[in-house]
């Protein structure tokens, strides 16, 4: 009608008109029908429930981030086994294929679906997997493209588990054979948010590599068994809102609005490492009370063993770090922290209990963040007898300047930014490919990689070149703990002698997931970092 009345003569014109409000209202009418379809889990026994004696109910699942021909194939294909079509999606805040993802929200998402003619329902599945979902629409079919057809490739292991809900209400699974296209590919392809050098990187890389080559590190991981040695710290964030100045000081005053408590330091990295590792054992010190020790039993993981000292005249230390919460800024920090050596007959101690640990783990890694708990005897110990090990040590407020790296004369893999790197040499003039090689040259290190914020990283075996890796990182909530987390991940890739540049990869895509985490709130996992692999080698 629209197109006919473009070739009317002049005098036809409120035809015209009235034809393209005609088509307005059927485009609205479209519109809310269409959105009807989207509903809650908790409505949908209902709204079936009168359906379900004489209509096959058939389930598909997944993302969907971006609608393709191969998503709608896939959706004829599987209205085929039954009448009623429901298709649930996975909620943006479970969708694990690295930070900004998904490209599209979950109800415009919702709504490409909704307006297919093979979709009957649409649901936001607010749970991390569909396993509820299945339970609670008890579908006859439940349907997954053909790539999901072998289990083994499934890094997740859902398929399993959701063929077994399928069965236990009933159900069967099924899959479509229809052409396979990728939402990640074409989203890389048409969509990516990264620059023109870093899409240059990917795509060289992914010349070299395949994700196969990638994960299978990740395999290797699930074997070792490391031992941290390091400071515990307890990361308080005090949230509150800037509201003046004070009328009588030239105070910043700050309304508070609440706080949260996290573990950081060596509790930290081991909840990092605990989702890759067959077992994890930390030796570390609290302050001579105790303080915050149930807290963190707590928040470690399972598989984390904990050996406590209790270091004298000294408490647990604390690093209160004040925040504006609208716009996450710090404001100031406070560290409750005496940074004094431990005694004589703690030394001992803490020396022991490394001697009886070393032994029994495949590696070492040392976090170093310069408060007193490591001496040049402590240091000595661990060089002579780690299997391998790998070391970090941080320059912050309290030690700027006293804790460099060249406390260790020899180590497997040193894991810095470029800032510790420059104060090792004392040096910021001179380029980090340099100083690098420089480093490599004076210690016995075997493997070194320097991270360089918004620049990337640098990572370099020892008689191979420097390999320079882009930053991933699209947006920053807190850096605090970024650190951490890339040495911990890249440690175990190391330690099974990885490449350089995969070494370099991986251990910004880690970073690029830590620097959207507030503080130590949570820790990077195996199964989320692997799908964010999958989706960059796409």
């Amino acid at each position: 009608m629209y197109m006919n009345a473009v070739n009317e003569k002049e005098s036809d014109v409120i035809d015209f008109e009235m034809s393209r409000s005609e088509l307005d209202h059927s485009r609205n009418s479209s519109y809310i029908n269409y959105t009807q379809k989207i509903v809650s889990l908790e409505n949908i026994t209902h709204l079936i429930s009168a359906l379900r004696p004489n209509n096959k109910i058939v389930q598909c699942h997944g993302v969907f981030d971006l609608l393709h021909i191969g998503h709608i194939k896939h959706f004829h294909h599987a209205k085929s086994f039954g009448d009623i079509l429901i298709v649930t999606i996975t909620a943006d805040r479970f969708v694990n294929k690295g930070p900004d993802k998904p490209y599209f929200s979950e109800y415009l998402r919702a709504e490409a679906l909704a307006s297919l003619s093979s979709v009957d329902f649409v649901i936001i599945n607010h749970h991390p997997t569909a396993i509820e979902a299945i339970k609670t629409i008890r579908p006859d079919f439940y349907i997954k493209g053909i790539e999901y057809q072998d289990s083994e490739s499934d890094i997740t292991g859902k398929i399993a588990e959701e063929e077994e809900a399928v069965k236990s209400v009933g159900g069967q699974l099924n899959f479509t054979k229809d052409i396979v296209f990728s939402s990640s590919a074409l989203l890389n392809r048409f969509f990516s948010p990264f620059s023109p050098e870093v899409i240059s990187y990917l795509d060289q890389f992914k010349t070299k590599y395949q994700s196969n080559d990638i994960l299978k590190y990740f395999e290797g991981s699930k074997k070792l068994k490391v031992l941290l040695v390091g400071e515990a710290i307890i990361d308080i964030y005090h949230y509150g809102e800037a509201i003046g100045k004070s009328g009588k000081e030239p105070t910043l005053v700050i309304k508070y609005h609440r706080e949260e408590v996290y573990i950081g330091g060596i509790l930290a990295v081991a909840n990092h490492l605990s989702g890759f590792c067959k077992e994890v054992t930390c030796v570390t010190t609290l302050g001579e009370k105790g303080e915050y020790e149930s807290f963190i039993k707590e928040n470690l993981n399972d598989n984390v063993n904990i050996i406590f000292h209790y270091k004298k005249d000294s408490p647990t230390i604390v690093k209160h770090r004040y925040i504006e919460e609208y716009s996450s800024q710090k404001l100031f920090e406070i560290y409750e922290i005496e940074d004094c050596y431990l005694n004589n007959e703690q030394k001992e101690a803490f020396s022991e209990s490394i001697k009886s640990q070393i032994d029994n783990n495949d590696m070492v890694i040392v976090t170093d963040y310069g408060h007193g708990l490591l001496d040049s005897a402590c240091i000595e110990l661990i060089e002579n007898k780690a299997k391998f090990l790998a070391v970090n040590t941080q320059a912050n407020a309290s030690n700027h300047g006293f804790n460099c790296i060249s406390k260790y004369k020899k180590a497997d893999y040193v894991c810095m930014a470029n800032r510790e790197l420059q104060l090792n040499f004392r040096q910021k003039h001179i380029s980090v490919l340099d100083q690098v090689n420089q480093l490599m040259q004076e210690f016995d290190y075997k493997h070194v990689v320097v991270t360089n914020g918004v620049k990337g990283s640098f990572s370099c075996k020892m008689g191979e070149e420097v390999y320079v890796t882009p930053a991933f990182a699209m947006s920053v909530k807190d850096r605090v703990g970024a650190g951490d987390a890339v040495l911990a991940v890249t440690s175990l890739l190391v330690a099974q002698d990885a490449p350089a540049d995969l070494v370099g990869f991986i251990g910004n895509v880690v970073g690029s997931q830590a620097v959207n985490i507030m503080g130590n709130k949570s820790f990077i996992e195996k199964i989320p970092l692997m799908k964010h692999i999958i989706h960059l080698m796409k």
